[in-house]
């Protein structure tokens, strides 16, 4: 089989539907996990309007008990296929597969999740990728490099589907903290992006944003809007611990060139006011907002923000619905909307 056909589709382009995970288990949100189980409920409705949701379930029972609650919050049950595997975690974005087109076929891909290279517990996490493929009845690709396993998350990757990518520094180079595959250099990584993804243009941003759980995921950051456009976030209070990194991926930005040679559109987006919960800087970003087929869910934070944050990717989607979500539980668990969630190419 030629690996040169393989592509890693844009977020924008068509989907078939959004994988999640119902939470089952609530120690990602100490203190919150009721309100979390309504969130979750609340996502899944909006997009069961706009398309399929493929959603993960521990067993049976949470099955019976997730459907009682769609059915309280009038969601089209004809809309949400489950797939019962129990997980450690719900971040699909991260543990499930990532699912590419190779020629006219669907791949799911296994970057073998390892808990970001923090957590022990991800055993159950890692059935996740063989149990959506199963399900979507495609091949399961196990990614290696030079005869091993390679870890990566999909919160780390960003593409236009053209062949450009965008990561961080912070979260594939950094030599000691929380590192997924030791003494892998840039080209090693450009070498797998190239014939698991289809890239051929690697643009690196440097660091993520404070209270990261996942040192430096580039969904909080930056993303494609379009083929040749970013929104990138920025700071303005000088004096904030994350105005010098993001000033820095900005100027990274404006030096970089896609797969065509040519520059970046570059748009900002703003930074919500710190949020601060339990003695903990949460890592809110309006950048973790998810595409759908003809709307874009955002996460919202009660901030003076949100309405300019709206109208910003609201330029940025002609097109499509913008509809803001709100955010202020799920980030207790250092990640929103983009972070649960992995689009299904058709």
């Amino acid at each position: 089989m030629n690996m040169s056909t393989r592509r890693f589709p844009a977020e924008w382009e068509p989907q078939d539907g959004i994988l999640l995970c119902f939470p089952h288990n609530g120690n990602d949100w100490p203190g919150k996990y009721q309100a979390i189980q309504w969130a979750f409920v609340e996502f899944i409705k909006k997009i069961a309007r706009y398309e399929k949701v493929f959603l993960v379930v521990a067993n049976d029972s949470l099955k019976e008990k997730v459907q009682q609650m769609l059915d309280m919050a009038t969601v089209n049950l004809e809309m949400v296929s489950f797939i019962i595997q129990k997980t450690n975690r719900s971040w699909m974005r991260d543990s499930g597969p990532i699912i590419i087109k190779n020629g006219p076929n669907r791949e799911a891909l296994n970057f073998n999740f390892n808990g970001w290279a923090k957590y022990q517990n991800y055993t159950l996490d890692r059935k996740v990728p063989q149990k959506v493929a199963s399900h979507l009845d495609i091949r399961l690709v196990q990614v290696t490099y030079q005869g091993k396993n390679v870890v990566l998350e999909g919160g780390a990757l960003e593409v236009n589907g053209k062949g450009t990518l965008i990561t961080s520094e912070e979260c594939l180079m950094d030599p000691k903290i929380q590192v997924r595959n030791t003494g892998f250099s840039k080209s090693d990584y450009e070498a797998v992006f190239k014939k698991y993804l289809g890239i051929t243009n690697t643009i690196w941003l440097c660091e993520g944003i404070v209270g990261d759980d996942t040192h430096g995921h580039i969904d909080d950051l930056c993303r494609f809007v379009n083929e040749d456009t970013v929104v990138t976030v920025v700071e303005d209070n000088t004096t904030d611990k994350n105005y010098a990194p993001l000033q820095e991926n900005l100027k990274r930005l404006k030096q970089a060139v896609l797969e065509n040679g040519q520059p970046l559109n570059i748009i900002s987006l703003p930074m919500p006011k710190k949020i601060i919960f339990d003695g903990l800087q949460l890592p809110a970003s309006y950048a973790n907002f998810l595409i759908l087929n003809t709307c874009v869910l955002v996460p919202t934070f009660n901030d003076v923000s949100d309405v300019t944050a709206l109208q910003i990717l609201k330029d940025c989607f002609p097109n499509r619905e913008i509809i803001g979500i709100s955010a202020i539980d799920f980030i207790w668990g250092f990640g929103t909307l983009h972070c649960l969630s992995q689009q299904i190419p058709i």
